[in-house]
């Protein structure tokens, strides 16, 4: 089964990921830990997705395909795969070219995303950033949603509930 996540940061994508991958027994892939993981290396594009995170923006999508593209067709994903953090845009879904099963929308309120962010403490989420990401993602997310809406894909949950309510909804559309 390939299922997509989407939701602004802070909705509860990772949390409800990891524990549907692991009801799943398929792998749970996030864009952000690849970003994270490759900014810490010693590399060029390791210093270079370094400079994109800090400074508030998202990496180019060429990059974000190929890097999703790999990672899909490895091994662990032959059963299926849930993703987090890709596509973000209608556009990235139609490079991508993953059937999805289901596409998961963690609808949460934009206040209460800023509140989850900045009690998670990590060094990309100032109030600032936190904002800024969240103005292009809330951009670019609409046109994604009706993209998967048209396939007859997606699914709305609200991700202003308690984690195991938000998941026991999520199940029911497995």
């Amino acid at each position: 089964m390939k299922i997509l996540l989407i939701g602004p940061q802070g909705s509860g994508k990772s949390t409800q990921g990891k524990m549907l991958a692991n009801l799943l027994n398929i792998p749970f892939i996030s864009t952000g830990d690849i970003f994270r993981d490759i900014s810490k290396e010693d590399s060029e594009e390791g210093r270079r997705i370094n400079q994109i995170l800090n400074s508030g923006n998202l990496v180019d999508d060429a990059t974000v395909i190929d890097l999703v593209d790999k990672r899909v067709k490895q091994q662990d994903c032959i059963n299926g795969f849930i993703l987090d953090g890709t596509p973000r845009t209608d556009e990235q879904a139609e490079k991508l070219q993953i059937d999805f099963d289901k596409v998961i929308y963690l609808k949460i309120p934009k206040e209460k995303v800023i509140e989850r962010l900045l009690r998670r403490g990590r060094l990309d989420d100032t109030e600032d950033l936190i904002e800024q990401r969240l103005e292009l993602y809330f951009d670019q997310t609409q046109p994604l949603l009706d993209y998967y809406k048209q396939k007859g894909s997606l699914v709305e949950i609200d991700a202003n509930l308690d984690i195991q309510t938000i998941q026991d909804e999520i199940k029911k559309y497995i």
